[in-house]
C-alpha cells in the first residue's frame, strides 16, 4: 500500500468555441479570487487556464483587497491594464491593485478596496428595492460587507472599460452567488449594454433550509423560497439572489440537484448547467506525486503519534473528509458515524486513521503536539484527538460528536484525528498545503447533506485517491450519469441518501469502505487509477463549453434588447 506507485495520466486538448473573438473584455467577480475560504475558489483558480487559453488578457477577475491576506496568491504589477491602478478615476475613494494570480495560467486580476462606499448604501438599497425588489432592511452580518464589494466592482467595471477602450456591447461581466448580485444589478441599472452573467452555486436559502435541520428532500416541492426566507431570517440573502438570477442575461448553476432547487426556491430554472472542472495542472506528474505521498503519509504518522501517544505502523489504512465546516450539510455527523460502525467490523490487527480536515475556530496549534513533534523519545502528553485548540471545543459539534463516540468506546483501535485549520503549509502543526497532502491518503468519504456540486470528492480522485460520495452532491450524480458506480469500476462509490434512510447510508458506506480497506494492493493500486481516469473526464477542457455557452447566450439575450 505504501510503496505502489502511481502513474498520473492527462486529459487530452479539445477545441474551443469562437466567443472569445465576439469579446472586448470578460470580467469574473467573486470574493473568493485570491482569497481561499471555499469550493468556489477552487472553481475559478482551476478553470482559468482554461478561460485564458481562449480570451488571454481579455479576461479580467475581480476580488476583494484583504492586504498581505491577497497576496499569498497575487502578485501586483502596475504596469497591466495599462497602469490602470494609477490611471482610473473612481469615486467615493474606492481604490484597486492590478497585478495576475498565481495560479495555472496566471490571469489578470484586479483587487478592489471599497472605500467610502459604505456611505452611499442606504440610496443605492433604495435605488435596488425601486428597481428590483430587493429587500435590504432585513440584512445583517456579512450582507452590508458583500453589497458594498459589489457595487465598488461594478463601478471597477465600468471604469475598465473606458479605460481599456472597450465597446459595452462586446462585454461580459460574470458574477458569482448572492455576495455579489448587486454589482451585477448596478451595473443593469449603469452600464445595460454589457451582458452580464449570475452563477449560484448553492442557493442561500437552500443551504439556510439544511442548516437549521429541516428535512429539504422529503417536502422539497412544498417549500416556496419567498415564504422560507421571511420564516428564516433570510430575506435580503434571498430577495437579492433571486433578483440577480431573474434579471441576468444568463443565469447558471452547477449541477442537475442545484438547477431544481433554483427551480423551485428562486421559481427560475438556470438557462445552463456548468458543471465544476478540474484543472490537471494542479496534479504533480508522477515521480513528484509519489514522493508527496511518501512524505504525506510520514507527516501524517508522526503527527498521529504526536497527538494520540501511539506508534502506528507505515501501512497504516488513511481515511479523511474535508471541507467547509457544515456539520450537517458537509455530512460530517454521517462521516463520524461511519467512522465508529468500521470501527466495529474491522479485522484485527488492523491500523486506521480517521482524519476530519475541517477548519474550525482555531486558537493555536495544541503546544503539546508541537512539543511532542520535536522529540523524537516517547510521546508524554495524554492522547487527545484535537492537532490545534480552539476557542469552542466546548461547543464546537465535531469536537463534542467525537468526544460522545470515544466515550461509548467507539474508537478503541481506530484513532479519529480532527485537523481543524486551514492546511495552507503553514498551519504550525501538519504544514503540508492540502492539494500536496491528498496522495497520501487510501480513501475520502464525502457523505454529504447538502452538495450543489462537490469539489472535495472531484479533488480527491483528480489525486488518485478513490472516494465515497452520495447522489444529493452534484458530483455524485454526473458520476452516476458517465459511469458504472463503485470504486472497482471508477474509483467512486456513490451511496443514496435521503430524509430518512441516515442508518442505512451508515451502514452502506462502512461497508463499502470496509471492502476497500481489505482489498489486496493490486485492487487499491487499480482503483487509484481509475479514480485518476474518472477525474480526467472532468477536464476544464471538456467542461468550459458549458460557460462558452453561457456567454453566448448572455451576449445574444442582452443584444436583442
Amino acid at each position: 500500500m505504501t510503496t505502489s506507485k502511481v502513474v498520473v495520466k492527462k486529459a487530452p486538448a479539445v477545441s474551443s468555441t469562437g466567443i472569445a473573438d465576439k469579446t472586448d473584455l470578460l470580467f469574473e467577480t467573486s470574493w473568493e479570487v485570491c482569497n481561499k475560504v471555499g469550493g468556489i475558489y477552487a472553481v475559478l483558480s482551476t478553470k482559468a487556464r482554461s478561460l485564458v487559453e481562449q480570451f488571454g488578457d481579455k479576461l479580467i477577475f475581480i476580488g476583494r483587497d484583504f492586504g498581505e491576506a491577497s497576496d499569498i496568491y497575487f502578485k501586483e504589477r502596475k504596469t497591466i491594464l495599462r497602469q490602470a491602478s494609477s490611471k482610473l478615476s473612481l469615486p467615493w475613494g474606492i481604490s484597486i491593485r492590478a497585478g495576475r494570480w498565481n495560479i495555472p495560467g496566471s490571469p489578470q486580476v484586479v483587487l478592489v478596496s471599497p472605500g467610502e462606499t459604505s456611505a452611499h448604501m442606504s440610496e443605492i438599497y433604495g435605488d435596488m428595492w425601486r428597481e428590483y425588489g430587493v429587500d435590504s432592511l432585513h440584512g445583517y452580518g456579512d450582507y452590508g460587507e458583500s453589497c458594498e464589494f459589489a457595487v465598488a466592482s461594478a463601478i471597477v467595471i465600468q471604469a475598465l472599460i473606458r479605460h481599456m477602450k472597450a465597446t459595452p456591447a462586446k462585454v461580459i461581466a460574470h458574477f458569482d452567488e448572492w455576495t455579489t448580485g448587486m454589482g451585477l444589478l448596478y451595473l443593469k441599472s449603469h452600464e445595460p449594454a454589457v451582458s452580464t452573467i449570475f452563477t449560484t452555486h448553492a442557493t442561500s436559502i437552500g443551504r439556510s433550509i439544511c442548516g437549521n435541520g429541516k428535512p429539504l428532500y422529503d417536502y422539497f416541492h412544498q417549500y416556496n423560497g419567498d415564504q422560507m426566507a421571511e420564516q428564516l431570517n433570510m430575506q435580503s440573502k434571498h430577495s437579492l439572489e433571486k433578483a440577480a438570477a431573474h434579471n441576468a442575461d444568463c443565469f447558471t448553476t452547477v449541477s442537475e440537484v442545484t438547477a431544481r432547487e433554483c427551480e423551485q426556491l428562486l421559481q427560475i430554472r438556470p438557462q445552463v448547467v456548468t458543471p465544476n472542472g478540474f484543472e490537471p495542472d494542479f496534479v504533480p506528474r508522477t515521480v513528484k506525486y509519489n514522493r508527496l505521498r511518501k512524505d504525506g503519509r510520514e507527516r501524517l504518522l508522526a503527527v498521529a503519534k504526536a497527538v494520540t501517544g501511539r506508534e502506528f505502523p507505515a501501512d497504516t489504512f488513511m481515511i479523511a473528509t474535508s471541507g467547509r465546516h457544515e456539520y450537517r450539510n458537509k455530512g460530517l455527523d454521517m462521516y463520524l458515524d461511519v467512522m465508529a460502525r468500521l470501527e466495529a467490523h474491522m479485522p484485527a490487527g488492523q491500523s486506521v486513521l480517521a482524519f476530519v480536515l475541517v477548519p474550525g475556530w482555531v486558537r493555536e496549534p495544541s503546544g503539546a503536539v508541537v512539543t511532542n513533534l520535536d522529540f523524537n523519545g516517547t510521546v508524554k502528553s495524554d492522547p487527545d484527538f484535537l492537532t490545534h485548540r480552539l476557542n469552542n471545543e466546548d461547543s464546537d459539534e465535531v469536537c463534542v460528536r467525537i468526544r460522545q463516540l470515544e466515550a461509548a468506546g467507539s474508537f478503541r483501535n481506530m484513532k479519529v484525528i480532527y485537523v481543524p485549520s486551514y492546511l495552507d503549509g503553514h498551519d504550525g502543526v501538519v504544514n503540508i498545503g492540502y492539494y500536496d497532502l491528498l496522495p497520501a491518503l487510501d480513501l475520502t468519504i464525502f457523505p454529504s447533506y447538502y452538495e450543489p456540486w462537490g469539489y472535495t470528492p472531484l479533488e480527491s480522485v483528480a489525486f488518485g485517491v478513490p472516494t465515497i460520495t452520495d447522489d444529493k452532491a452534484g458530483f455524485g450524480q454526473w458520476v452516476l450519469d458517465n459511469f458504472t458506480n463503485g470504486i472497482a469500476n471508477c474509483g467512486v462509490e456513490v451511496v443514496n441518501r435521503t430524509d430518512s434512510n441516515y442508518p442505512e447510508a451508515c451502514q452502506i458506506i462502512s461497508q463499502q469502505a470496509l471492502n476497500y480497506m481489505t482489498g489486496d494492493s493490486n485492487m487499491l493500486l487499480k482503483a487509484r487509477n481509475l479514480a485518476f481516469l474518472t477525474a480526467a473526464k472532468a477536464d476544464w477542457k471538456f467542461f468550459i463549453r458549458y460557460y462558452d455557452k453561457a456567454m453566448e447566450i448572455a451576449m445574444e439575450r442582452n443584444n436583442r434588447k
